[in-house]
């Protein structure tokens, strides 16, 4: 009996950074890990040209430093299959025949689609290709026939749309060939999101809060002294709030069960006043540094052959092509376009 199939992946407009670490890619090198599921992880270069057409060297740039966190933080490509979207052109030939089944309208009433379209200020001059990126989105989940597929909260209504997509070619050709995928979500709002250092409730690149895995020790000190703590606390005696402070909010996220005692101790200390901002951020570069040193060494070590990196992405982009290929061929049949 076949494994459960999980697909997740990320659009390559930049480094990852510990956002992405926290939310996703912590949890998808346990899931490869536990050897029960067969796992493709993919970087989403077509779907970031939706709104980046005129960037491509700067993808190209992107999907290698994307690959290389990929491989500094665990995910091994002989558990995992890593490919890039574009070199499985089953990908867009799927896409088109599912267009087939969708309505405009039903694009435009996406609450994600709509969200983002709002936030990037398209105004009337929407790209196509990002108001029907759902429907390439569905064509990344079924041709691998992916059972789970790992995502925020806010991700629910492409999810849905997906396993509309894949009904109505069912029941439109009368097969059951497309599998509908569940969702894997966090189990409550806030799971997987970290805040910016600047309090920002989003990490990112266009914030510049953020902290990267690339990062060297010396900018992650920088960075990390610059936190958004308690505005109101400006001498070292004074009271301080945790509600809100980015250095606290972070230990309770990176602190591990044998931090706990002294991270709670800080908290109250804090609080009480006599406890100053400077000594909770080293004491947080501490705990960070521990996390990111290794994941740092193992990353410029890859880095030193980028050649081999993309070797790795050529052959995970070579077995994808045949999973999706057969899928293909399946709809094709289903179809009745098969013609020779």
């Amino acid at each position: 009996m076949s494994k459960p199939i999980i697909l997740t992946g990320d659009r390559p407009t930049g480094k990852l950074h510990l956002g992405h670490y926290v939310g996703s890619l912590k949890n998808r090198v346990l899931l490869q890990n536990e050897e029960k599921y067969d796992m493709f992880v993919f970087l989403a270069d077509q779907q970031a040209l939706t709104d980046h057409a005129r960037e491509s060297a700067a993808i190209k740039e992107s999907i290698g430093n994307v690959a290389l966190d990929y491989l500094s933080v665990g995910l091994n490509p002989t558990k995992s299959t890593i490919f890039i979207q574009s070199q499985i052109p089953e990908l867009a030939e799927l896409t088109m025949y599912y267009m087939n089944l969708v309505s405009l309208a039903r694009l435009e009433r996406n609450p994600t689609v709509k969200t983002e379209i709002a936030q990037k200020g398209f105004g009337e001059s929407i790209p196509t290709g990002f108001l029907v990126y759902p429907i390439s989105q569905a064509a990344d989940i079924t041709a691998f026939k992916a059972n789970f597929v790992p995502v925020g909260n806010d991700q629910k209504p492409m999810i849905e749309q997906t396993r509309e997509i894949a009904r109505s070619f069912n029941h439109t050709y009368n097969c059951e060939v497309l599998v509908e995928p569940e969702g894997i979500y966090p189990e409550n709002e806030k799971a997987g999101r970290l805040p910016g250092l600047d309090g920002n409730a989003k990490m990112s690149k266009s914030l510049g809060n953020g902290i990267y895995l690339s990062d060297d020790a010396e900018t992650v000190r920088k960075k990390v002294m610059s936190m958004y703590t308690d505005p109101n606390h400006i001498r070292v005696e004074d009271p301080g709030q945790i509600e809100g402070n980015m250095v606290f909010h972070y230990l309770d996220i990176f602190g591990t069960e044998s931090d706990k005692d002294e991270i709670e101790a800080m908290k109250e200390h804090y609080q009480r006043g006599g406890l100053g901002d400077v000594k909770t951020k080293r004491y947080l570069l501490d705990i960070l540094e521990r996390e990111l040193a290794p994941i740092r060494e193992r990353r410029l070590e890859y880095a030193k052959d980028m050649g081999e990196v993309f070797r790795m992405l050529e052959e995970g982009s070579q077995k994808a092509r045949q999973v999706a290929a057969q899928t293909l061929s399946e709809v094709k049949s289903a179809m009745g376009i098969n013609y020779f």
